[in-house]
Formats: C-alpha cells, sequence, structure tokens
C-alpha cells in the first residue's frame, strides 16, 4: 500500500537528519577529544565545540513546543553559543545529542496534515514544512563543516565518509550491476557507515 507524500516526506526526513547526524558523528570519532576544541583562528573559525554548541541551541529553541511557540525562544542567548566553551568533552556530547533528541522527538509526533500548518520563527510565519526544510539546510551545513575541519584535523589516515578518492568507477560499476530499486539512499548510507 502507498503512502501519501506527507507521510512519505516526514520519514525520509527524519532519515535525512539520522544520517546528517552520524556523518558528523563518524567525522569526530576520528579524532581526538582536545581536537573538537581547537580553532585555527577563533575570530574566524568556530571550533567543532562552538558548532555543537550553535547546533544545540538552535535544536532545543526551534523543536521546543514546535507547534505553538516561536521557534526563538526568550530564553535562547544565540551570542554565547558562539563562544569557546571550557574543554569538557562529555558536556559537549551531551550538548550534541539533547539537541538532536529534541528534533527527532518533536518530528516523530508530527502528523502528515500538519506540514501546512503555519508556525513561527521570530515572528515570521512558516509552514511547517518550510521550517523543517529550513533547519534541514542549516544543520547539513553545519555537519559540513564538522566533516570537513574533522577531515582538516585528523592526524595520519582519514576514513572516508563517501565514495573514497579514485574508487568511483569501481562504486558505480557495482551499482549499475544492481537491479533498478526504489530506496532511500540513506539506508545504504548509514549501513555503509556502520550503523
Amino acid at each position: 500500500m502507498k503512502s501519501n507524500i506527507e507521510e512519505t516526506y516526514l520519514a525520509e526526513t527524519i532519515k535525512l537528519f539520522r544520517y546528517y547526524k552520524l556523518l558528523a558523528e563518524k567525522a569526530m570519532n576520528q579524532l581526538e577529544k582536545e581536537q573538537i576544541f581547537y580553532s585555527a583562528d577563533a575570530d574566524k573559525i568556530n571550533s567543532i565545540a562552538v558548532i555543537i554548541n550553535h547546533l544545540h541551541g538552535n535544536m532545543i529553541s526551534r523543536f521546543t513546543d514546535f507547534l505553538t511557540a516561536d521557534g526563538e525562544k526568550p530564553w535562547r542567548n544565540r551570542d554565547a553559543e558562539f563562544l569557546q566553551p571550557e574543554q569538557d568533552f562529555e558536556d559537549i556530547m551531551r550538548k550534541w545529542e539533547a539537541g538532536w533528541e529534541c528534533l527527532f522527538d518533536a518530528l516523530k509526533t508530527l502528523l502528515p496534515h500538519q506540514l501546512g500548518d503555519v508556525i513561527y520563527i521570530r515572528n515570521e510565519g512558516h509552514t511547517v514544512l518550510e521550517a523543517i526544510q529550513r533547519q534541514l539546510a542549516h544543520y547539513s551545513m553545519h555537519v559540513g563543516q564538522i566533516v570537513f575541519y574533522s577531515k582538516q584535523l585528523k592526524e595520519g589516515e582519514w576514513n572516508s565518509l563517501s565514495i573514497p578518492p579514485g574508487k568511483s568507477g569501481d562504486y558505480n560499476k557495482e551499482k549499475f550491476e544492481l537491479e533498478k530499486q526504489v530506496k532511500n539512499f540513506t539506508e545504504e548510507e548509514m549501513k555503509r557507515l556502520g550503523k
């Protein structure tokens, strides 16, 4: 039985958020704990810890009372998110998990018909679908920064998170030898990344 487009959208979007979370984790797991706090130039380049602080603040603000309160909560201190935190790896990783948990908890309670409802971020109306798309783009950009910076900071061999350099031909050959199928690419990517 086919699901409707709204159900499909919600399910696929949750998969994409989970994929980006895993991608960042696989990048960070290749680093020493102290490297998460390193910045080559704190005035211009956020450390990974600062990016995590910002993601946490944004996720908690946007997805707490997602359907009923403005996404920019009065208790949020966005400017403080960009200050270098103390080097407490466990605390930073708790924030990482708490932010994502808030997001996933909000998304799993959504009903397909609510995608057209209007919510507000700084008094600007968005449909629920637009607000989710906005955050998906925002978070994937920051995950890209985490991956890029992790690769720069990694000392020694980097475990590729995508098709390894020089392996595109082999990868494509393998794919085109399979029967055509409809599935979300994140399922295979998550499996390949070890989740």
